[in-house]
């Protein structure tokens, strides 16, 4: 009756050891190093669709800039080697997931010694064979496997991120292209107006009515225009050689070609900011961080079980025969089977080595797993006191300017009319400049930081256009 008894309780214990037990420690996500809440959190955006919930394809409305954000996401190179480095990742899971069953291979061997008498034994051997199959007893194997995983996964939220960034930076190199062609418009109106008052300089100076100090500072003021012009004709020219580059081909005459000014550009809708806490859900760069701490854990699971037995198993079945002739003759049959228990006693320390070198990594990565939440923290901290304060900045400087443009009409009037010097007028002109200049400016820095804003809120990667299927297996 004891032997009934113990019976299911071997069987029981059997099983586990069949089965494998696990060394890797028990994972804990460390405690998010922020604050509980942003600085001055907006009410308003409260409730409303998370940054990360809102397609790209909703986010920006421009047409052209759709356009040129799908032909970005089909071509770019660093996207295309992000889903890459996915299909390698997964293929390296599938080589861990593989090690845990035995591989079967056909082997034929062939062996002739001599022998005391001076003869020679032959044997000739065709069948089945596994090879030093490792059953894992001890999680080793299950381990290296759980890392492999982790490691796949991080690949995959690296892909997210990738095209994150893509996105804003097409977004914001469009923005500023837009930006160019503005700025080139005020120049050359702002050109036109100064020969036009180069002319009358001129004219006033061969009268008599004006001084030839008049008429340099206006030859001055016109070529510094030309200067500006020429400067924003190499920076546009930069912008559309950068964003050709991002598509990953040559764009189309139409979005090359475009003359759209910054101020015809929709509006981009407000996101709200969320709690700092969301940022785990919400950014791949830290999901990515967390998978590659998952996977050093997962790593001192088998550091530890270099430290126990390892149990290999090779075995074969099939024919054995003195003579080639007779491999396959009745009676031939043979088979092999050979356990191997192999158990450290002395290393010099590698294995202890080698599991202190999994601790420190684990460490390493539980601090860039803290440094990433921070970073993102800072950059989502940074955006929402730009949007508190870029509208208020925009208005501010739209009034500058009809302020500048009031004034340069009231000095050009008053120069007309003898009551004020062409210093007034020239100084006038020139703040008028600055000013337009200045609100365009301003508007590209509003929108690039509504951009930015988006993507530190981790929004843009939903309905990638590239994307891998999971391995077989993965959780």
């Amino acid at each position: 009756m004891r032997n009934l008894r113990a019976k299911p309780l071997v069987l029981a214990l059997g099983a586990a050891l069949l089965g494998g037990c696990s060394m890797i420690p028990l994972y804990e996500r460390p405690t998010a190093p922020v604050a509980p809440a942003w600085a001055g959190t907006e009410a308003a955006y409260a409730g409303d669709k998370s940054a990360a919930d809102l397609e790209w394809q909703t986010f920006f409305s421009d047409a052209q800039l759709r356009q040129l954000l799908a032909l970005a996401l089909a071509n770019n190179r660093d996207l295309r080697v992000a889903v890459l480095n996915i299909e390698q990742t997964r293929a390296q899971y599938q080589v861990r997931q593989a090690d845990e069953l035995p591989t079967l291979n056909v082997a034929a061997t062939g062996s002739r010694v001599p022998t005391a008498n001076g003869g020679i034994a032959s044997t000739y051997t065709v069948g089945l064979a596994v090879t030093a199959w490792e059953i894992d007893f001890f999680g080793r194997i299950a381990s290296l496997r759980e890392a492999a995983l982790a490691q796949y996964l991080a690949s995959e939220e690296s892909r997210k991120a990738v095209q994150i960034s893509l996105i804003a930076t097409v977004a914001n190199t469009w923005f500023a292209l837009m930006a160019d062609e503005e700025l080139l418009d005020i120049t050359r109106q702002t050109l036109a107006t100064r020969e036009e008052s180069v002319k009358l300089t001129r004219l006033r100076f061969d009268n008599g009515a004006a001084s030839e100090l008049d008429l340099q500072q206006a030859l001055s003021l016109a070529e510094g225009a030309r200067v500006t012009l020429a400067q924003l004709q190499r920076q546009r020219a930069a912008d559309l050689n950068a964003l050709t580059l991002l598509a990953g081909q040559p764009l189309s005459p139409e979005i090359a070609n475009t003359t759209t000014p910054l101020s015809a550009t929709p509006a981009l809708a407000d996101v709200p900011a969320g709690l700092p806490s969301e940022l785990l859900v919400h950014r791949p760069d830290i999901r990515q961080a967390e998978q590659q701490l998952l996977a050093a854990n997962a790593n001192i699971g088998a550091a530890r079980a270099a430290f126990f037995p390892r149990i290999a198993l090779t075995a074969g079945v099939g024919t054995a025969s003195g003579h080639l002739s007779g491999l396959f003759n009745s009676g031939s049959f043979g088979w092999t089977f050979a356990p191997q228990l192999t158990l450290p006693i002395f290393d010099a320390g590698r294995n202890q080595a080698g599991l202190e070198v999994s601790q420190a990594a684990r460490d390493i990565a539980v601090a860039q797993y803290e440094k990433t939440i921070q970073s993102a923290f800072r950059e989502v901290a940074d955006a929402l006191a730009g949007r508190a304060t870029w509208s208020e900045q925009l208005r501010a400087q739209r009034a500058q300017a009809q302020a500048e443009d009031a004034r340069y009409r009231l000095s050009e009037l008053r120069y007309r009319n003898g009551v004020s010097s062409y210093l007034d007028l020239l100084d006038a002109q020139r703040s008028l400049f600055i000013a337009r200049q200045a609100v365009v400016q301003t508007r590209l820095a509003q929108l690039q930081n509504q951009v930015t804003l988006y993507k530190t809120l981790g929004g843009g990667w939903k309905e990638p256009v590239l994307a891998a299927a999971p391995p077989d297996g993965a959780r």
